[in-house]
């Protein structure tokens, strides 16, 4: 279950739909730890706006500022301002969170003789996955900003985003690294 998410798109008249608009408030969301992605129910005195972090669960006696959760979306269902806004929102759950996706950096195995999982971030070639290796063996990654520096690869965290998104929007390979089916 999640504990938080991050607002993708406010819908103040609801989603429109054949029939014209549903007029019940929505927000679109993506969960922090399993990147879900959700359609709420905003409270009625509730402010949400896009980009904003907010708890799913009561906090310290505090209710939410979202009633429920309407039910789960796919990367399809999402708004273009949703889009838009997800690249933005994934940042700052991978920066709030960089012990999970350093241990990617860290840990991620060889498939065979012939495919590194590494090579599933966009941009990570058989060079490049070949550093991260040689390079994680003297030492373990303690940061993003430690990779920048010792490989000179630019935003490594961008690289995870990516394949977030790939993944959020269907990606057509075997290979979940971040998000459930």
């Amino acid at each position: 279950m999640e504990q938080y998410a991050h607002i993708l798109d406010v819908l103040p008249n609801g989603r429109q739909t054949e029939h014209g608009f549903h007029r019940e408030p929505l927000a679109l969301a993506i969960g922090d730890d399993e990147l879900k992605l959700f359609e709420l129910v905003p409270r009625s005195a509730a402010s949400l706006a896009a980009g904003q972090r907010i708890s799913l669960l009561p906090q310290a006696g505090v209710a939410p500022p979202i009633d429920h959760v309407r039910r789960r979306l796919g990367y399809e269902e999402l708004t273009v301002s949703a889009r838009a806004e997800l690249a933005g929102a994934l940042e700052a759950i991978v920066r709030e969170n960089p012990e999970r996706y350093l241990r990617f950096f860290n840990e991620a195995p060889a498939v065979s003789r012939r495919f590194h999982l590494l090579e599933l971030l966009p941009g990570i070639g058989k060079k490049t996955m070949q550093q991260i290796v040689e390079a994680r063996k003297r030492a373990p990654f303690a940061s993003f900003g430690e990779i920048e520096q010792r490989l000179g690869l630019k935003n490594p965290e961008r690289l995870i985003v990516a394949r977030i998104e790939q993944e959020l929007s269907g990606v057509d390979d075997k290979y979940r690294l971040f998000v459930a089916r």
